[in-house]
């Protein structure tokens, strides 16, 4: 019963890092993306939450990769204080009222950050 508890208490301490270091991650310094066709900017951080790729994963895995990438969109556009500009409820707006070439870019460069930075995780 004590190599239980022993053993319990060592993976929260793992989680409990895992946690702190997803943390430092998710409060990084954001990055800017100039949208000058909307005379605006777009932030978003070089890393999301497991849930929301899961997201896009399922919708691109459906074969729905307009809705994966508006949700991409959604999910990762933040304003200059990290608040999300986007919500679900304007998925509707984002796919029949905007210039699909713009979101195309936007999320293009957010997911090329990502994999660049994927990539140097590798080599390192």
């Amino acid at each position: 019963m004590i190599k239980e508890t022993t053993q319990k208490v060592k993976t929260i301490s793992i989680l409990d890092k895992a946690a702190s270091h997803y943390n430092k991650l998710i409060k990084a310094d954001m990055v800017e993306i100039d949208v000058p066709e909307w005379n605006d900017k777009i932030y978003y951080r070089k890393t999301f939450s497991f849930a929301e790729q899961g997201k896009v994963f399922e919708l691109s895995n459906e074969g729905k990769m307009v809705e994966a990438l508006v949700h991409t969109l959604i999910v990762r556009s933040l304003d200059k204080d990290g608040n999300k500009l986007f919500t679900v409820a304007d998925k509707p707006r984002l796919m029949y009222e905007v210039d699909p070439s713009i979101i195309i870019r936007i999320v293009t460069e957010i997911n090329e950050d990502v994999e660049e930075t994927l990539v140097a995780k590798k080599v390192s």
